[in-house]
């Protein structure tokens, strides 16, 4: 029996304005947002980072006198099948979960609009009875039970080697592997990822995302799926889908709830099939501002004190994946007003920054870094970044224009700020050019910061402090990851960076047009004031931003 209710539910907003989970204000601007993508409110609010899916669903549960569907509720088979199509469920949000007595539970991401749980109990001829589901439980169970499992049934049994071109065009286009797809997108986005790992293995589809720079494995695709996974990818970002042998490069601009994400992908041909990557560029991710990428007071001052200087050559140094880019970006929007001109050439254009000039290299017609860098001096700019100074060549280009009255960034890639001196010399460079046109070095690397919902205080056991050269001192607390729903069990949310700033002061100059060895030159700037990248992770730890294990992971040459 279905019951009619005659009082009609309050809607989101004014749900939450009510438990005073969103303010007026913050209300207003999703429903701006909202207005503009045509996206449901609670995917708004949630994406936006205005409340959690967790927070949500728990207020409509206690407004409706529900309960919330935990991930263990969700069936390992599909429930009712032949009785109610997955179409229908997708457009309802709605997934069965088990049958009791009669009684059908069903999970609703939206259980404020009772249409769905009506349409279900007609259809059923059964009486509902609803739980609150959290969207992003929805979405895996609902990839999970209908659109990998239609993969596995033979949609798309037919094997890698014997795919012809176009059985290939049709697996792409064929819809689900175009949700299967989607899905495995939507989930990487949602998760904060950076990256997604499609690698293709003897007896299933490996995928795993990188989430705050640690890889993380997801459910296993089954291996008669490859062909049509990657193919899908291959034509969302205008590749050759028939080119197998080869690797390939390209790119992609996809929606995620109404938000434009683009996204570069490579491919490689392996043992067992191609390999793809994609790196997610989202620019509502992007952060520029400084104290958010571990900037703290004293660092920020005396690095924007070096930074607007009117001419030289400020460099950002470290490993592949330390924010070298993220750090340049921030740095070139501190600096774009309308009275100065900023030219880039990239390789790749990460991020695509308003006001300002970016140029991609492009090796294969001669447009190299250097290149690039001749042609923009008759640009009449104020600012260049280089993404990378590789060789002499570029390095020779990047002096001559600082010495002409221009600001250059770039980046280079060695273990700290001092080794970036000795780099220039030994690719050529005269140290009384260095000396005379590098303001600075800022050297870093990134550390997974610890989520603050969950963080708790501990003792590290003796080995640790030893290896970080560390005595137990009463009254110093460091702190340890936990987990909880915030950070998705991993106890870390995001990054920052550790880091260390060397100016060029006059006795760090003279070190320099002696040809001194890069530890000498450490050694000298940390008399002057300079705190190393190794002690500024110690700082971090102590003000519970990340933990020892995180220091000791990306400075053991240091410590």
């Amino acid at each position: 029996m279905t019951v009619v209710r005659t009082v009609p539910f309050p809607t989101l907003g004014e749900l939450l304005l009510a438990k005073g989970l969103v303010t007026g204000d913050t209300l207003a601007r999703a429903q701006v947002v909202q207005a503009e993508t045509a996206e449901r409110l609670d995917s708004v609010l949630t994406r936006l980072g205005m409340i959690s899916e967790q927070v949500l669903a728990d207020a409509v549960a206690d407004a409706l006198g529900l309960v919330v569907a935990t991930a263990e509720d969700y069936p390992a088979e599909p429930l009712l099948e032949g009785q109610i199509s997955p179409r229908f469920l997708r457009e309802m949000r709605a997934l069965p979960l088990r049958e009791r007595e009669g009684v059908v539970e069903v999970a609703f991401v939206d259980p404020l609009d009772s249409y769905p749980a009506r349409a279900l109990a007609f259809k059923l001829r059964r009486p509902i009875l609803s739980l609150v589901a959290k969207a992003g439980d929805f979405d895996q169970a609902f990839e999970r039970l209908y659109e990998t499992r239609a993969l596995e049934q033979g949609v798309l049994g037919a094997s890698a080697d014997d795919i012809d071109l176009e059985h290939l065009k049709d697996l792409a286009s064929d819809a689900p592997v175009v949700r299967l797809v989607n899905g495995i997108i939507a989930r990487a986005v949602e998760l904060g990822a950076s990256d997604i790992h499609i690698e293709p293995g003897e007896d299933s589809l490996k995928l795993r995302l990188r989430v705050d720079g640690a890889l993380r494995e997801e459910p296993s695709l089954p291996t008669h799926v490859k062909a049509a996974v990657v193919s899908r990818i291959k034509v969302m970002s205008s590749l050759d889908i028939a080119e197998r042998r080869l690797p390939q490069d390209g790119r992609l601009h996809f929606a995620v709830r109404g938000h434009g994400i683009d996204f570069r992908v490579a491919t490689a041909p392996t043992a067992h099939g191609e390999s793809v990557v994609l790196r997610i560029l989202d620019r509502s991710s992007l952060s520029l501002d400084f104290s958010s990428l571990g900037f703290d007071t004293e660092a920020l001052a005396a690095y924007m004190k070096v930074l607007k200087k009117p001419h030289g050559i400020l460099l950002v140094t470290g490993p592949t994946g330390s924010g070298k880019t993220t750090t340049l970006y921030a740095s070139l929007a501190a600096l774009n007003t309308p009275e100065v001109k900023i030219l880039t050439v990239e390789d790749p254009i990460e991020y695509r920054l308003s006001g300002i000039n970016q140029i991609q290299v492009k090796p294969q017609i001669g447009l190299s870094f250097a290149a690039a860098l001749r042609s923009f001096l008759r640009h009449d700019p104020d600012v260049i970044m280089v993404g990378e100074i590789r060789d002499i060549e570029t390095a020779q280009v990047a002096v001559q224009s600082a010495l002409t009255g221009h600001t250059i960034l770039s980046t280079l890639h060695t273990n700290d700020a001092a080794s970036a001196i000795t780099r220039l010399l030994d690719m050529g460079v005269e140290p009384y050019l260095i000396s005379s046109v590098l303001n600075g070095v800022l050297g870093q690397r990134l550390v997974r910061r610890l989520c603050p919902a969950c963080r708790r205080i501990y003792l590290p056991d003796a080995d640790m402090l030893g290896a970080l050269g560390l005595t137990s001192k009463a009254g110093t607390e460091f702190f340890e990851a936990v987990g909880c729903g915030a950070c998705k069990g991993s106890g870390f949310r995001g990054r920052l960076a550790l880091m260390e700033f060397l100016p060029m002061s006059e006795t760090v100059s003279r070190l320099v047009l002696t040809r001194t060895e890069a530890r000498e030159i450490a050694r000298c700037a940390e008399q002057e004031g300079m705190r190393t990248i190794f002690a500024d992770g110690v700082a971090k730890a102590l003000q519970g931003q990340t933990t020892l294990g995180e220091v000791l992971r990306v400075t053991q040459e240091f410590a």
